[in-house]
């Protein structure tokens, strides 16, 4: 899935995600130059399309209405 796929809720919740494991110590998947927030290197990994999350999203599907 690419960022152009991501809804503005997917990319808050991805980004905030993303952030909070940057936070507690992860690696980031970018090169760092200088001393950013967690949730700046997390939105460069979004731009650079190389960020360690998958969205699942439930596909809904219509049901024939019984109500005769």
């Amino acid at each position: 899935m690419t960022r152009e796929d991501l809804t503005r809720f997917e990319k808050a919740r991805i980004l905030g995600a993303r952030a909070i494991q940057l936070s507690m110590g992860a690696e980031p998947q970018v090169e760092v130059n200088s001393s950013l927030d967690p949730i700046d290197i997390a939105y460069q990994e979004l731009e650079a399309n190389v960020l360690p999350l998958d969205v699942l999203r439930e596909i809904l599907t219509e049901e024939p209405n019984d109500n005769s």
